[in-house]
């Protein structure tokens, strides 16, 4: 505990009036010096230390991204699927989900469990077996070994086997023990299996299985069609088949006298060992007779399983086999029942497949009971045991990405009522039909830890929809899904202006605010249109209240005084600005005469404009849209705050202000953000060039093929881009010096779009969010052209009393497009992007811009005319990374830059608006991009009908601050740094029946700044985070108590006042990668974690922190990780995971009975150490493989650091097993001392009975 005092007695702060700014080490304010009562001292009691943070990854939810390989125990009933990046995860029963990472990043080839025992093999692509232990709650590799001269390509451990066999490239079988992992000096050579008349090589190993019939048997299943079955005791060949079709699997039959195989014909062989020289059946599932009798071609059967039942026929599963004369059909899994053959299609194609049975014993009667089935992007489970082969309901959360996710909101410490509301509300849409078995995944143990607390996770998709998850307790289940696109009207195929703005998602979600108290929810979209909703538990009908917003603006259309007057950024010519206007979306007036007109002033969607019936939950009541202007399309919405208390919704853009009253339904006000200042400007803004020389340079860009300059000069808005005409202005042509003093007055919006000249600018999600997800759609180009808001992060402010350089942007990169097409561009939400670039890492300027520009949402690419449509892949990184256009420098125009400067972050709350205010008021906070922090003090009636009456009144004249760098979040405390919460309206259900001894009205809930300050008098303290710096400021008097500078070679993409061990701490995410925390109110780091050593697009956009010392982001396309920051949490993380592995009772084998035993071969007297053990095989060759030990864990590490306490504890665990095992030994032993006590008491009881009888009696 440290305690920080700072004596404030005489300290004022004071800047000249007309601008300039003071040091960015002290606060300061435009304006006349005043002096405000301060506080003699202040005395905060800091709790929070160092010890109290630790980060580690908590769980990972959603589908595995790009998986490979699929697991199953059959004993522990637990799950493993494996991935392209190297991960593993592994599931239970809901909550049992584990996530595992070789370090390695090799893709996954094979998974392989130790059935009962606890373990996991993984294969990988980098020809390295590692054996997991997975008895602990955090999985850990005990052991490795790496292949030098061969490559894997299969994997086969035999049930209860310590011996695990590997077949290679060259087609040759190692063996392994898995105890040691260490290589037997037994091996099947490739050209031993052969026979020595035959002059090809077989090809890799495809297959490996021990016969059930006899485990001294080994078939190797050769890729060209070769197959043979090796006797390990006598290491010769029983029978070899030699087939024409490449082999891709073969399963046994029970018995092992049968085997089928899967070719790449499309055909499925069954073959008996008593005659291998053909096969006894040829089928082609799919393939049909032609005319001229030949068969259809078909597809590869990429895997068969032959199961066999007890009370039915035997089933065929297989994958694949369709003909290739059927285009456009889905992938296949066929069931073959007998004669009845079931071919179910899926959405997505086939990873792996794997049938789930009765027993592990391959040679037993199988009774496969269902057949789990790997998709690309899902995971389904097919119930075998009813005739329509239903699938189960999936317990986990496996369509987080069912439609890509492009935003995310976390939400710990929620009310707790409104999870349980969620969930009544979302399960009343629940898809039927799922099979009524339970779930077949049910392995693993998991308890609801005694740490829990509610918690809400919001994601935002690119279809318009919304997902309310139940993250509680490190879990996830969704609650509600709402749709917004069903506010509006569906757009027609090409028409109307969402066709001309966005190409394929014009719903798509970029930003969320929610209020759990009040429950108010608001949607920011990605056509520029905002949607409130309040939620209620009843239908009603309602009509949709629609705002049109014209927040677009042009300040070098101002030039003289009477134009001032009517500035175009207002939406209709009123006097004063602060008057609220509703303004209803209504058709554009076709008084224009052209059809250019027609289309101004139109919102890119049409909101339905009639009542509607909408269902419980969520329910839309306005609609704020920006429309086009001059024909230009609206920039989108970079800010949002809403407060139920005050009634009020604010957002803002790159072109200013708007603040909606959402109970009047009015626009109360709408400024760009260079009229916010008023007198109180910061910067000496210097005016633009003449218009005409706009003129002479449209030609040079060539983005105007016909005679319209002057009519498109006209309507310019400051969305088009000022092309200079020539590239002397070009900081790559410039000296050092220069280039820096451009680049030094830029400051990053990483969520802002770049503009575009011309109206065929097109706005959508990143091409990267769709073809990571396998979409293949035409393919997303950009334009070089990108305009100044959003440059390089490393940006100073400009120094006092120094003006800006009026320097314009640098000239275009000229690209070949056809005749009449403008460059293109897409808008960068919240996207899946899968480009990660090292920060640190800049090879020269202009890579270093083309880094920057790909974090902030403005990726370039150039527009040809003969684009074509094409997929994904994953070698496309490189070259995406390398697709960056180089043709504007990071430095902008001083004019250009100011006219665009952005509004970054808006926030409401109780405050001083001026330093002579002695009372808290209602007031707006402000942040720009450049640094700038204003405060809007607003008059907001108390009373429940005079709110609903009278005007709110705003005065954009309050207070002016300064920071380094793109402000980024605020945040209160009281003088005895306690969090300030935002004042709030208490739910109530506006559609609920009407209740006369209970009228329904506002209950306010605001918390004061000055509610507890009795000592300390009244007055707040501000935290303001930037990308660069955080300061904290005393209200009224506008002091900076604490400077902070973050980063300086790097910048904040997120910060968040958050609560972590009942004290409050600034939480940072920079592009670095680093996460720190700050204490508050002094600034002191707590914690600087390099977590993510890359800066990945898609991390940069989906980060976001909460209270409890959590946060989360998208790791991939279809995962979301949380992370923990917290030491409590981290100490009590291993109480709320799950138990992967539980102690279980391996099924006994089948008795075979006398005959089979004695007919059916010497299966049990194989022994596999005999055969493979250092004695017999000798030891393989050092060069053929390395071994290398695992870290087996944190709790292996404590094991071995603890050396004899370690032993003990070990010992003691396994006590605890023997214990358990003899307890349930005398169990079964006293079960079957009664039950023979019973059995003689009846035998005794019959021979009484019998014993007068005579033989003729019976």
């Amino acid at each position: 505990m440290k305690k920080f005092r700072k004596v404030l007695d005489g300290l004022t702060t004071s800047s000249p009036s007309g601008g300039t700014i003071g040091s960015p080490s002290c606060g300061s304010a435009a304006g006349t010096p005043t002096t405000a009562p301060t506080p003699k001292e202040i005395d905060v009691q800091e709790t929070l230390v160092s010890e109290n943070f630790q980060l580690c990854k908590t769980v990972r939810h959603g589908f595995p991204y790009q998986p490979t390989a699929l697991a199953f125990d059959p004993v522990q009933k637990i799950l493993a699927i494996g991935s392209r990046s190297g991960g593993v995860r592994i599931l239970g029963r809901p909550g049992v989900d584990c996530f595992c990472q070789h370090e390695s990043g090799a893709a996954i080839l094979q998974l392989q469990f130790l059935i009962n025992e606890g373990a996991l093999v993984t294969a990988c692509a980098d020809d390295t077996l590692h054996l997991w232990n997975l008895r602990q709650r955090r999985p850990a590799i005990l052991h490795s070994l790496k292949f030098n001269r061969e490559r894997i390509t299969f994997c086969h451990l035999p049930f209860q086997s310590k011996w695990l066999y590997v077949g290679t490239e060259r087609g040759n079988t190692h063996i392994v023990n898995i105890e040691s992992f260490i290589l037997s000096g037994y091996v099947i050579m490739w050209n031993k299996a052969i026979e020595l008349s035959t002059k090809t090589h077989p090809g890799p190993v495809v297959h490996l299985s021990d016969s059930p019939k006899d485990e001294g048997k080994l078939l190797v299943g050769f890729e060209s069609g070769t197959i043979v079955q090796w006797d390990l005791r006598a290491k010769k060949v029983d029978f070899r088949i030699y087939y024409d079709e490449a082999i891709h699997s073969v399963s046994w039959h029970h018995e092992g006298k049968q085997f089928m195989c899967s070719h790449s014909d499309g055909s499925l062989t069954l073959w008996n060992l008593r005659n291998t020289s053909k096969p006894i059946q040829v089928t082609f599932p799919h393939g049909k007779i032609q005319k001229d009798g030949r068969k259809e071609s078909c597809k590869p059967i990429l895997k068969v399983d032959y199961k066999t039942s007890r009370n039915s026929e035997p089933f065929v599963i297989f994958s694949g086999g369709l003909s290739y004369d059927k285009a456009g059909r889905r992938p296949t899994l066929t069931i073959m029942h007998g004669k009845a053959i079931t071919v179910l299609e899926m959405d997505y194609p086939i990873v792996e497949f794997m049938t789930l049975c009765e027993t592990p014993y391959n040679n037993e009667v199988q009774d496969p009971y269902a057949v789990v089935v790997l998709l690309e992007k899902d995971l389904i489970v097919v119930d075998l045991t009813q005739s329509n082969f239903p699938v189960f309901e999936n317990p986990y959360p496996m369509d987080i990405h069912e439609s890509p996710v492009t935003c995310t909101a976390y939400f710990a410490d929620c009310p707790p009522d409104i999870i349980p509301v969620l969930y009544s509300i979302g399960a009343k849409h629940k898809k039927t039909g799922y099979s009524q078995k339970e779930w077949p995944v049910s392995g693993g143990m998991w308890t609801l830890g005694s740490h829990t607390y509610p918690e809400v996770i919001i994601t935002g998709h690119a279809d318009g929809s919304i997902k309310f998850w139940d993250a509680s307790a490190i879990t996830l289940q969704m609650l509600y899904k709402l749709k917004t696109s069903k506010v509006f009207e569906k757009p027609k195929q090409n028409e109307g202006r969402a066709a001309e703005l966005v190409d394929d998602d014009p719903f798509a979600v970029q930003m969320v605010s929610w209020c759990p108290q009040s429950r108010i929810f608001c949607v920011v979209g990605i056509s520029a249109h905002i949607i409130l909703y309040r939620f209620s538990k009843y239908d009603a009908n309602t009509q949709i209240v629609s705002l049109e917003v014209r927040l677009q603006c042009d300040p070098e259309d101002v030039i003289s005084p009477s134009e001032n007057e009517n500035n175009p950024c207002f939406s209709e010519p009123h006097s004063g600005s602060h008057s609220p206007q509703p303004h209803h979306q209504h058709p554009a007036s076709p008084g224009g005469g052209t059809p250019e007109s027609f289309k101004d002033y139109t919102p890119c969607l049409k909101v339905k404009d009639r009542a509607v019936r909408v269902p419980p939950g969520y329910q839309a009541e306005l609609v704020i849209q920006l429309p086009w202007m001059d024909g230009e399309p609206p920039q989108q919405i970079s800010s949002l705050d809403i407060n139920s208390a005050y009634g009020l919704l604010a957002f803002g853009n790159c072109n200013g202000l708007a603040v909606v009253d959402y109970l009047q339904k009015t626009i109360l006000l709408c400024m760009s953000t260079l009229d916010l200042y008023g007198a109180a400007d910061p910067y000496q803004r210097l005016t633009r060039s003449p218009r005409r020389n706009r003129q002479s340079t449209s030609g040079l860009t060539e983005l105007s093929d016909n005679q319209q300059s002057v009519d498109t000069e006209r309507s310019k808005s400051p969305t088009s881009v000022h092309y200079p005409t020539s590239l002397h202005n070009d900081p790559r042509v410039l000296p050092e010096p220069v280039a820096s003093l451009r680049a030094s007055h830029c400051s990053p919006v990483f969520y802002l779009l770049d503009n575009v000249k011309g109206p065929g600018r097109k706005l959508s999600l990143p091409t990267d969010l769709k073809t990571n997800l396998g979409t293949v759609g035409e393919s997303q180009q950009f334009s070089h052209h990108v305009n100044g808001h959003c440059t390089s992060p490393t940006s100073q402010p400009c120094s006092a009393g120094k003006p800006r350089v009026p320097m314009g942007p640098e000239g275009p990169r000229l690209a070949r497009r056809g005749p009449g097409r403008p460059p293109f561009r897409k808008a960068q939400s919240a996207a899946c992007m899968e480009i990660s670039l090292p920060v640190s890492h800049t090879e020269g300027f202009a890579s270093r811009r083309a880094m920057l520009q790909q974090l902030h949402g403005v990726t370039m690419y150039s527009h040809d005319e003969h684009h074509t449509t094409t997929s994904y892949c994953w070698s496309d990184r490189e070259s995406r990374e390398n697709s960056f256009s180089r043709s504007r420098s990071s430095s902008v125009s001083s004019i250009d830059r100011d006219t665009k400067e952005a509004i970054t972050t808006l926030q409401f709350g109780e405050s001083f608006g001026r330093k002579s205010d002695t009372l808290p008021t209602p007031c707006l906070w402000v942040g720009t991009s450049l640094g700038v922090i204003l405060l809007i003090p607003m008059s907001i009636p108390t009373d429940l009908e005079e709110r609903m009456e009278e005007p709110v009144t705003i005065g954009p004249c309050g207070a002016v601050l300064m920071l380094k760098g793109s402000v980024l979040r605020f945040g209160f405390l009281d003088c005895m740094g306690a969090l300030i919460p935002n004042p709030y309206e208490v739910w109530r259900d506006l559609n609920a029946p009407e209740d006369p001894d209970r009228p329904r009205k506002r209950k306010l809930v605001h918390y004061s700044p000055s509610s507890s300050q009795d000592t300390c008098g009244e007055g707040h303290l501000a935290i303001v985070c930037s990308e660069r710096q955080a300061k904290v400021f005393l209200m009224p008097s506008q002091s900076c108590l604490f400077v902070h500078n973050i980063t300086e070679s790097s910048f904040v993409l997120r910060a968040d006042v958050v609560s972590v061990c009942n004290s409050v701490c600034l939480a940072c995410f920079c592009a670095n990668g680093h996460v720190m925390t700050l204490s508050l109110p002094s600034l002191r780091p707590l914690m600087d974690v390099n977590y993510l050593p890359l800066t990945d697009m898609r991390i940069a956009r989906t980060f976001c922190f909460t209270n409890g010392g959590q946060a989360l982001y998208l790791s991939s396309p279809t995962e979301i990780q949380r992370i923990t920051y917290s030491q409590e949490m981290y100490d009590n993380l291993q109480e709320m995971l799950g138990e992967l592995f539980t102690p279980t009772e391996t099924p006994e084998a089948q008795n075979r009975g006398f005959l089979k035993g004695f007919f059916g071969g010497n299966a049990h007297t194989f022994d596999r150490e005999e055969l493979f053990g250092e004695a017999a095989a000798g030891k393989a060759s050092r060069s053929l493989a390395q071994h290398i030990p695992g870290q087996g864990g944190v709790e292996g590490m404590k094991v071995a650091a603890s050396g004899a306490v370690g032993e003990i504890a070990r010992a003691r665990i396994a006590l605890d097993e023997r214990g358990q095992r003899l307890g349930e030994l005398e169990e079964r032993t006293a079960l079957m001392m009664t039950s023979a006590e019973s059995f003689s008491k009846h035998a005794h009881e019959l021979m009484l009975k019998c014993k007068d009888k005579k033989w003729y009696q019976f």
